[in-house]
């Protein structure tokens, strides 16, 4: 079976979610099909053919670039028999390479662009480019993979016109054999840690859909004796650059122990963080499912997580984290359930070792290439 599979994130240059979904999605399919993945950047490996936005569109809007990339990407995919695309950055070469080879075309959605508004404040007019391309792609699809329940409802909310046959869950998955407990400390070192005093951890993006400034103003009044750890980089705009640094710099001036790392960790250097973190936040406003929370869990650590998307199906509230619900009151129930972790620290023990087993036992990215590749298979069927 020879598979295109699009992408705009792909080792060395993952940044988000949908870049360790694909990333680790590939590795697993490389055994069951012939596959060629697509994705941004320079040169080409073994099975990677990478694609720059075209020269003559440099400054030009984001949009456009990307569906530079998208013509480069569908133009390449001559031969293939089925293209299987993620995230508007591909989606519409993958519509186009339906169209010109008229082959089935895949696609996973690991968001959904009528859902993050905020976009618009980073795209400008061309956040309306990119949902006419989610849009057209998503309603042509002969699959559209979800990556929770919650997403499929989503999907289906959003796009009414799109046969609800058509939707299929498959959640994301998790490496356990990569992100498990690591109990060195020359990370925590290098940052500078008081290893005799907890620390809470966010790792993820500077954008609104990650609510990275509920969380810094929800731990300015959690435990005095907690140190909080910001893995978190990549702004999406100046403005909520800015808004992050002003909120961080008033959150180091009322309490110690703060440390910010803009830049992107190693991955073990991330996972020793998370094996020792007594616990793990994930405040954010919009996540369909939320796999850095898979991340912590395979490391042992408690979350505690906003109660958004599918993050209710990874985290089990109460057993291997807590859940907070949205909406008003969001920050001081942030706050509460961070100190009711930290403040029992045998009842953290239970949550991180439940989050282990969870992880382990529900989310192997070996059973999410197997339940891919028999999608690609009743997809050809019906070709």
């Amino acid at each position: 079976m020879r598979v295109g599979l699009l992408t705009r994130e792909y080792p060395p240059d993952v940044y988000g979610g949908a870049g360790v979904h694909v990333e680790f999605l590939a590795r697993e399919l490389r055994p069951l099909v012939d596959l060629d993945v697509h994705c941004w950047g320079e040169g080409r490996a073994d099975g990677v053919l990478r694609h720059r936005p075209w020269s003559t569109l440099d400054g030009a809007n984001d949009a456009l670039r990307t569906f530079s990339v998208d013509l480069a990407m569908t133009a390449a995919l001559e031969g293939r028999e089925l293209v299987h695309t993620h995230t508007w950055y591909a989606n519409l070469g993958g519509h186009l390479a339906k169209m010109l080879y008229g082959i089935p075309h895949v696609m996973t959605a690991h968001s959904l662009e009528p859902l993050r508004p905020w976009k618009a404040e980073q795209l400008g007019g061309g956040y309306e480019l990119s949902s006419w391309a989610e849009r057209t792609a998503i309603e042509a699809a002969d699959a559209v993979v979800a990556v929770s329940g919650a997403m499929r409802e989503d999907i289906l909310g959003c796009y009414p016109a799109l046969d609800p046959e058509k939707v299929h869950v498959v959640h994301n998955g998790i490496d356990t054999s990569l992100y498990r407990p690591d109990h060195g400390t020359d990370a925590l070192d290098r940052v500078g840690l008081d290893r005799s005093r907890p620390y809470v951890l966010f790792v993820g993006r500077i954008t609104r859909q990650k609510g990275v400034p509920h969380l810094l103003r929800a731990v300015r009044d959690i435990d005095p004796a907690a140190q909080v750890v910001l893995c978190a980089g990549a702004p999406d705009t100046p403005e909520i650059d800015q808004e992050f640094r002003e909120l961080f710099g008033e959150l180091s001036r009322v309490r110690d122990g703060v440390f910010w790392i803009p830049r992107m960790l190693p991955r073990p250097e991330v996972i020793q963080l998370l094996t020792h973190a007594a616990l793990f936040v994930c405040p954010s406003v919009y996540e369909p499912l939320g796999i850095v929370n898979l991340e912590a869990m395979a490391c042992g650590t408690p979350v505690v997580a906003s109660a958004v998307g599918g993050i209710p199906e990874v985290v089990d509230d109460g057993r291997t984290g807590l859940l907070v619900p949205a909406g008003d009151g969001f920050e001081a129930g942030l706050a509460r359930a961070i100190d009711c972790v930290l403040g029992d620290p045998e009842a953290a023990r239970r949550m991180g070792e439940a989050g282990r087993e969870r992880a382990v036992g529900e989310f192997g990215w070996d059973a999410v290439a197997r339940r891919t590749v028999r999608l690609y298979e009743e997809i050809l069927k019906q070709a």
